[in-house]
């Protein structure tokens, strides 16, 4: 299957783009395929990720972080979502690929915003032990992803078995589709664009936050539905990273790195890239060799067949980065899945995956990212790339250079290099 003009986002009736509807289709398949591999009767989601996989319905990042919707996937038989009041109405009307039926309006505990007192919490209860007698697989396992403990000690009052279901759906979401590769390869083409303007953007007298919000514009300029974070760390601030961006002004000789982290069409991207403002030094460029090469030599062994301890094998220690434990720096030396959600599998670390690997596969979206403080207590460099898993290797999503060290903002010349030329000028004249 070819998907023509790659970064193009309008339907065209001349050539076959990006296919939504196999898109809807082959989610909810897998999702099915996942839940009758497993032992559960039903699944019973909240994360909007899983919601949108299964249903691809979306109502906006107010959603998020409310648990106001839910969707409950049976063996046998449609999804059943229950949404926000007039939501259910509008999917009724302009979501034909699930039937009318499906949609539902409901009210959840929305996190324990509607107590016990409102009868809101168990009539959810009640609602999902009916559709679980209505399906056939009532004294079956529910699996169910992040619900509030409001929600959880309803289900057990109406008498449902209640165990984890996002292992379900990680596996599900593990094996990108054609399509989903597509989207996950432009939500990456959208960053490239915004670190050509943060290339252009860095000088002395900008502020971090300055450079996160003109980040944020370009993306939801380029269609970008959801801005995540946008991680700008510089100067003094950059070792030990703080994963937050501040107010801090840009200084000449400052080493600065970002990662972009925002949603396109659902899919989502982790991209970091490390730059110098108006000057460097031999610490800052040693760290950003070392933070490439640990970056290289990760990337240079994922093809399916391989295993994530031989890839986190690559990466130094905790101790060597002077941290007590692995725990203290997670997440430094890292790699990650990507998909509707940031974290998917395969995770990749040396504080699990030595004594727990998981097998690399065709068709697998991550990110490797690396870190290396530089010799000056103050400076580091972070690099990260996500990769494609191929039949034979990878191919690479991220493609704003990140090779060498780029330095941005006024090249300054010495008054000494201008009078060296001059005289070299003179001696060959």
């Amino acid at each position: 299957m070819s998907i023509a003009s790659r970064g193009a986002t309008m339907a065209v009736d001349w050539e076959q783009r990006i296919d939504f509807p196999r898109l809807r289709s082959e989610r909810l398949q897998k999702a099915k395929q996942a839940l009758l591999a497993s032992d559960l009767g039903a699944l019973l989601l909240f994360d909007p990720n899983n919601i949108r996989y299964v249903t691809s319905t979306h109502i906006g990042e107010w959603a998020r972080d409310k648990n106001a919707r839910y969707v409950f996937l049976p063996r046998e038989g449609e999804p059943i979502l229950w949404d926000f009041g007039s939501a259910a109405r509008h999917h009724q009307l302009y979501a034909p690929w699930l039937p009318t039926e499906s949609f539902r309006a409901g009210v959840t505990p929305m996190r324990g915003a509607m107590p016990v007192e409102t009868g809101v919490p168990d009539a959810l209860g009640a609602r999902i032990a009916h559709e679980m007698t209505e399906h056939g697989v009532a004294g079956e396992p529910l699996g169910i992803d992040i619900p509030d403990m409001v929600t959880l000690e309803a289900l057990q009052r109406a008498g449902v078995h209640v165990t984890d279901g996002t292992r379900v759906m990680l596996e599900a979401r593990k094996i990108k589709t054609v399509d989903e590769i597509a989207l996950l390869d432009h939500a990456a083409g959208v960053v490239d664009a915004v670190y050509e303007q943060i290339y252009r953007t860095l000088r002395p007298g900008v502020r971090e936050h300055e450079v996160v919000a003109d980040a944020q514009r370009l993306l939801f300029e380029l269609g970008s539905e959801q801005v995540e974070a946008i991680n700008a760390v510089s100067g003094d601030r950059c070792n030990p990273h703080p994963h937050v961006f501040s107010d801090r002004l840009l200084r000449p000789g400052d080493q600065a790195f970002f990662d972009i982290i925002h949603s396109f069409m659902g899919y989502r991207t982790c991209y970091y890239r490390t730059f110098n403002v108006g000057g460097v030094s031999q610490s800052q460029l040693d760290a950003y060799k070392q933070c490439r090469e640990w970056l290289d030599a990760a990337i240079e062994l994922v093809r399916p067949g391989m295993t994530t301890d031989q890839i986190a094998a690559v990466w130094p220690t905790a101790e060597e980065l002077g941290f007590p434990n692995e725990e203290a720096c997670f997440g430094l030396q890292f790699g990650h899945g990507l998909g509707v959600g940031l974290y998917e599998a395969p995770m990749i670390s040396r504080l699990h995956s030595l004594d727990h690997p998981a097998v690399i596969e065709e068709g697998m979206v991550f990110a490797l990212e690396t870190y290396c403080a530089a010799t000056d207590g103050r400076s580091a460099a972070r690099i990260e790339e996500e990769v494609v898993v191929t039949a034979d290797g990878v191919d690479i999503l991220t493609r704003f250079p990140a090779e060498e060290l780029l330095v941005t903002g006024k090249v300054y010349v010495r008054g000494a290099d201008l009078l060296a030329d001059s005289e070299a000028r003179l001696q060959t004249s």
